[in-house]
């Protein structure tokens, strides 16, 4: 009697548990609870979103209605300039201010093992346990540009969570990774004294989408040599009537020198946004690289199948053997895309 007991007991809790996994993945579950601030359906969200996972497009779905409601601030520059740091004192900032605040920290992952620190969340510890602030550290995985594939997703969860600001902050950068400016509607570049010459003001690259630049490290010898050098840089810049001029601000991050200032440079740049009709300028640009993001990966996925069957070592024998060119093979190969749709 006891055994037939027991084994009903276990049938109702393996149940329980079953109905608690489809909880868990019920979107509109998920959604409903990140709108209500709820940090795992957030935590969930993300990570479908960063796994790729079947029921991505219902996700995405789901959140559409609450895109564009909050203000997207990117923050690059290189290794050692203090990002972290900044992110920490801007959450602690905008917190002051009433703001509900999100973050997503990219933090570089193993070439090996695909590993990452995801250091980000122990350096912002103070703000783990405040409920209007929400930290996620994600890996690159490999991506380039800063960023990780699934960061334009995670902000739509972001948004969709009723976060008032998003700080987005990007794997330690060279002067090529410039994705943070299709996402952000406001661009930090952090520079620091003694990161390199007058030279590296005038070069094309990073410094190029600096919507706000930030001296770091202000306390330290060259921080004026540095403001000037990118004074200069922005006298030589060619705009027109109306045109954003990009602020310049001193800082000193782990003394909190200076962070009003940052933030201050941030809401008039929001305001210039908005009166130049930018703003909507800015999210359109951002919903195209996002679209065509997914398109690009939809046939990533296709030409991975291609891989699979015939079709494809076909048309490279016949490249290799001079009887067809590469770009007959290739139009050849979109032709099949085509017809797997």
């Amino acid at each position: 009697m006891s055994g037939g007991v027991g084994g009903e007991a276990a049938v109702t809790t393996a149940s329980a548990a079953g109905a608690r996994r489809n909880r868990m993945r019920d979107v509109p579950t998920l959604v409903a609870g990140a709108r209500e601030g709820d940090p795992r359906s957030v935590a969930r969200l993300i990570s479908m979103v960063e796994n790729g996972d079947p029921k991505l497009a219902e996700v995405a779905a789901a959140l559409a209605p609450y895109a564009g409601r909050a203000q997207i601030v990117g923050l690059t520059g290189s290794p050692g300039v203090g990002k972290s740091t900044t992110t920490n004192e801007l959450v602690r900032a905008l917190r002051r201010a009433g703001h509900r605040v999100g973050v997503l920290a990219v933090d570089p992952s193993s070439p090996f093992t695909g590993g990452a620190i995801l250091g980000d969340r122990v350096r912002m510890q103070e703000h783990t346990t405040d409920p209007g602030v929400y930290i996620r550290s994600m890996s690159s995985r490999g991506q380039l540009g800063g960023l990780a594939a699934a960061t334009p997703q995670a902000v739509r969860v972001l948004e969709g969570a009723g976060c008032d600001v998003v700080l987005v902050e990007t794997v330690g950068v060279g002067q090529a990774e410039v994705e943070i400016a299709s996402l952000a509607d406001t661009t930090l570049v952090l520079l620091a004294p003694g990161m390199g010459d007058a030279i590296q003001a005038v070069k094309a690259g990073i410094l190029e989408i600096a919507d706000v630049f930030v001296v770091n490290k202000a306390d330290r010898p060259g921080a004026d040599a540095t403001y000037r050098d990118i004074q200069g840089m922005l006298g030589l810049g060619e705009r027109g009537p109306g045109d954003w001029r990009p602020q310049v601000v001193r800082a000193t991050a782990v003394k909190g020198e200076g962070i009003d200032d940052v933030v201050a440079a941030i809401e008039k740049h929001r305001d210039w946004l908005k009166q130049s009709g930018s703003l909507r300028t800015a999210h359109e640009k951002r919903a195209a690289v996002e679209v065509e993001a997914i398109a690009l990966g939809t046939l990533r996925a296709r030409m991975g199948s291609l891989h699979e069957g015939t079709a494809l070592g076909k048309l490279a024998a016949q490249v290799a053997d001079g009887l067809i060119d590469p770009y007959a093979a290739a139009d050849a190969l979109l032709t099949e895309l085509g017809d797997r749709r």
